[in-house]
């Protein structure tokens, strides 16, 4: 009987969900943007000028007046601001829908050690949390899994799409890995000094012999791909053949770390494994270590800026000023919410790190371009350019503030509809009957 009236529930809750996303379609050809002021992140302001978007791609970024060929839809944004479509470092999109449902949770894993894990293959298009994150300017993000040691692969996904390969930007991205805490994890955490010690030591061993055995793998299997004749192929391990790509130096690892004192023992750990590139998420506690993580050159995924202290005795501002700190010290920062449905707010995480120190410009690269250089696609997103997918916003002001309105995103090209189930339910009760 329980499982009958599950099966009930969902059911509803898949029709009203479909019920409350249905949308127009959006439009897709040549698409001309004229008198705009154009933030383009890579080579400045352009005050007035306009943007050319010819099959998903940006071909022109020219400052003056457009003078156009013929086939094009113009949109006039005369006062209005076009920026590059804003890119969430750290997120469960497209993995969790409903959190206390578990079957519509696909972010976790069961095991310790899951690299094999592929966010890429778990992404649902349809998600119900996507809609109200792109209208508000959030064109891509990552969404990673979670649980274990290391949890799997990341994606990096643009948020518009009927499957995960029409979405996917770099289908797998970083390699996630939690670090292990060397101190209590709440005030319900009964460990003493000792018992605390030996678990962060013994989890450190785990995961060291992991990852010998790991390289070890690699370094087998790339002798045998170098000079495979006269040799037996060695056996195909599943696990240890999705951590090639990191020994490679092609995939990231991004180590979700927040306590200064485990930043510390992480990056001693990092200094250990040349030719590797490390990120650091999360990272509460980075401005303590600021000087530490830009003499190691990791960059860092920051946030939620919106958060509480870590500490009773840290001052309100931290959270705020922690990407401000880190940046001044050298660090590549990029901005991360770490949420699903409040992916949307990735906007007003970024004006809170440029209000308490990080600064306007910097807050933008941390949203475009910063990002996108961490996860290796610069060269498709983060900034407008020739040449470049077309992921943009037109807004009337600063997208950093609450105020300021997003009236038009651009996703590869398509022009999505500014419908989400927030716009609807707004539209259906804004001029209800007043006997109602």
């Amino acid at each position: 009987m329980k499982k009958l009236n599950l099966f009930l529930v969902l059911c509803f809750w898949a029709v009203t969900s479909l019920q409350a996303q249905i949308t127009e379609k959006p439009e897709y050809g040549k698409f001309a943007i004229t008198n705009a002021k154009i933030y383009t992140v890579t080579n400045g302001i352009i005050e007035q000028g306009f943007i050319l978007i010819d099959n998903g791609v940006i071909t022109e970024v020219t400052a003056g007046v457009a003078k156009l060929p013929a086939g094009y839809k113009v949109i006039n944004a005369q006062g209005k601001s076009v920026y590059p479509g804003f890119i969430d470092s750290g997120t469960l999109l497209g993995l969790r829908e409903i959190e206390a449902v578990p079957v519509t949770n696909d972010q976790a894993e069961i095991g310790e050690f899951t690299p094999n894990m592929r966010a890429f293959t778990a992404i649902n298009p349809a998600s119900v949390n996507i809609p109200v994150t792109r209208v508000n300017g959030v064109t891509t993000v990552i969404a990673h899994p979670v649980n274990g040691t290391i949890a799997g692969k990341s994606t990096l996904i643009n948020l518009f799409g009927y499957s995960p390969d029409s979405m996917a930007v770099v289908a797998d991205a970083a390699l996630q890995m939690e670090w292990p805490s060397s101190g209590k994890r709440g005030f319900w955490d009964q460990r003493d000094e000792k018992k605390i010690k030996e678990d962060f030591e013994k989890t450190l061993k785990n995961i060291n012999d992991y990852w010998e055995k790991a390289r070890f793998y690699n370094d087998m299997m790339s002798a045998y791909e170098a000079n495979p004749k006269g040799k037996s192929k060695p056996d195909k391990n599943v696990e240890w053949d999705a951590m090639r790509p990191v020994f490679n130096g092609s995939l990231p690892v991004v180590i979700d770390v927040n306590r200064e004192n485990d930043i510390l023992e992480a990056l001693k750990w990092i200094k250990e494994h040349k030719g590797i590139k490390f990120v650091l998420s999360s990272a509460s506690e980075g401005w303590r270590v600021a000087d530490k993580i830009a003499e190691a050159g990791v960059p860092c995924l920051v946030g939620p800026t919106l958060r509480t202290i870590s500490r009773s005795y840290d001052n309100y501002q931290a959270p705020y000023q922690n990407a401000g700190k880190l940046h001044k010290a050298g660090v590549m920062v990029a901005i991360r919410t770490g949420e699903t449905e409040n992916t949307r707010n990735l906007n007003y995480n970024a004006g809170y790190a440029a209000a308490y120190g990080l600064g306007t410009e910097e807050a933008l690269k941390a949203v475009t371009i910063n990002p996108a250089k961490i996860f290796g696609a610069d060269s498709k997103i983060g900034s407008l350019e020739k040449g470049k997918m077309a992921n943009l916003m037109i807004t009337n002001g600063d997208p950093f503030e609450p105020l300021t309105n997003i009236e038009t995103v651009f996703i590869n090209g398509y022009k999505i509809p500014m419908i989400s189930r927030q716009t609807q339910l707004f539209e259906e009760y804004k001029d209800r009957d007043s006997t109602n």
